[in-house]
């Protein structure tokens, strides 16, 4: 897909990721112990003008799921640590963008240790119990800390909505044998499979593939290509 067929907002997103060095094209040792040419954080999204480029493209993320029916929930949460900025932004955003849909729309985030003193609980912001919740982080890599994020709010008496993140590396997951010749799914793919909610992504690999001609090196895409072909998920 080239830059030029990716919405307005997706195109200021990739590039203000580029340029403020949270997407990074090098070399790159993820958990998984795979050595991968790119790397995002979305932990390094903590200046003003970056904050704002994230803010609006998960909000009009959002607005769009949302106007096309994939979406309709009640409180958007952001899981700790990570998820506490981008839930609280992605709010803020939702409001001034959308306030006839989202004027009131409420937020929450999880405790690592739940208090006990003044308030306590694990949750602080929004009550979850019968609300539609909507997690926002920022990837999905093996699946395990959206797992942990559903069974708290399930706890709190919410249903999960959905999940919003801001990349799809569109990688399988390792096979258990080791064997990494064999289709496998991604994580995405089978956190959509085990609990029948919809996960959306503000980009992903294809968009950082056919988005940062221009931005970034030759040598580095054709590296991401490569990469890509050998781990490309099967779902």
């Amino acid at each position: 897909m080239a830059a030029q067929n990716l919405p307005p907002y997706k195109v200021d997103f990739l590039k203000a990721a580029i340029s403020g060095g949270v997407l990074k094209f090098g070399s790159f040792e993820l958990k998984s112990k795979r050595i991968s040419p790119y790397f995002f954080n979305a932990g390094d999204f903590y200046r003003a003008d970056l904050l704002r480029a994230l803010s609006t493209a998960y909000a009009k993320t959002v607005i769009d799921a949302h106007r096309s029916g994939k979406l309709d929930f009640d409180v958007v949460f952001g899981p700790a640590y990570k998820g506490i900025p981008l839930a609280t932004a992605t709010t803020d955003k939702l409001a001034e963008l959308d306030p006839a849909n989202f004027g009131q729309i409420c937020y929450s985030f999880d405790r690592k240790e739940a208090k006990d003193h003044g308030e306590g609980g694990n949750i602080v912001g929004a009550p979850l119990k019968g609300k539609r919740v909507l997690i926002v982080d920022d990837v999905v890599s093996a699946g395990t800390a959206k797992r942990e994020a559903i069974d708290k709010i399930r706890k709190e008496g919410g249903a999960v909505a959905g999940i919003v993140v801001a990349l799809d590396r569109q990688e399988k997951l390792p096979s258990p044998d080791g064997d990494e010749s064999k289709p496998m799914p991604s994580a995405i793919g089978e956190l959509r499979k085990e609990y029948g909610i919809p996960i959306i992504a503000i980009l992903t690999l294809d968009d950082i593939l056919g988005g940062a001609k221009g931005l970034a090196s030759e040598e580095d895409i054709r590296r991401t290509e490569e990469y890509r072909a050998k781990y490309k998920a099967s779902d």
